[in-house]
């Protein structure tokens, strides 16, 4: 199955999540069997049992960080407002602007750092396997990050079952 994001809604998605920005953009998460036509960014995801969809937003102050870590599925993130530096840990970190886009799989351990000069935000969608329904998501690779102060808000917009 490919997970994807476009500014518009594709016939013969298996599963939809929409969401409209406070500037009228809407942007429209989709499950497809195929790559749709004009899409923003996608990535492949498998199911063996059943699983969320979880919409939500996450804001950041002027330097704050998100201490590397993980998310027990993978997402798609659409980047609202700010500057979010995403390192991999690949040695080629990458920048992302307003009205950007970008996949993280399933604990895929990133490092998320915001602009130091303005409030940043981002809405995603994740698949979660059922079990993570209602519960927070991110897990620190270093225990020791568990302790230090989270300037990160993150937002549930929605959560909906999701069977393929």
């Amino acid at each position: 199955m490919i997970f994807a994001l476009s500014r518009r809604s594709h016939d013969g998605a298996h599963f939809r999540v929409e969401h409209e920005l406070d500037d009228g953009t809407h942007l429209v998460w989709e499950l497809f069997d195929e790559m749709p036509d004009e899409t923003l960014v996608g990535g492949d995801v498998t199911f063996d049992d059943a699983w969320i969809a979880r919409l939500d937003r996450v804001d950041f102050p002027p330097g704050g960080v998100a201490y590397r870590h993980v998310h027990p599925g993978p997402g798609i993130r659409y980047l609202l407002h700010g500057e979010l530096t995403i390192d991999r840990g690949d040695g080629d970190p990458h920048t992302y602007r307003s009205g950007e886009a970008w996949f993280e799989g399933a604990d895929d351990p990133v490092l998320a750092t915001a602009s130091t000069t303005e409030d940043t935000a981002f809405v995603r969608v994740l698949l979660l396997p059922g079990e993570w329904a209602g519960k927070r998501t991110i897990r620190y690779i270093d225990a020791a990050d568990e302790d230090k102060p989270r300037l990160q808000r993150a937002t549930v917009l929605s959560e909906e079952p999701l069977r393929p």
